[in-house]
């Protein structure tokens, strides 16, 4: 499997958690899917004390995993939302 782009796409996109609204994140998405994971590396902005758990409500929303061979976080569904 190929390694997702080097330079990051330029679309910015805010996420936050569904059941408090807090934001968890700034990302820099590629595409026009839902957000099923996000790279570590195109995090550009980490609101959160945990990996994977809202700082308010302490709801766990992604695990840490290796897709194509890069440290990403495999969002739950439902769990997180983006605007």
């Amino acid at each position: 499997m190929a390694k997702p782009n080097s330079k990051a796409p330029a679309k910015s996109v805010d996420v936050f958690c569904s059941k408090c609204g807090a934001k968890l994140y700034r990302y820099k998405k590629g595409g026009k899917g839902a957000l099923v994971k996000c790279f570590k590396e195109r995090i550009t902005e980490d609101y959160t004390n945990d990996l994977g758990v809202c700082p308010d409500c302490d709801s766990v929303f992604g695990r840490d995993t290796l897709v194509r061979g890069t440290p990403a976080i495999k969002m739950v569904g439902g769990k997180v939302r983006m605007k």
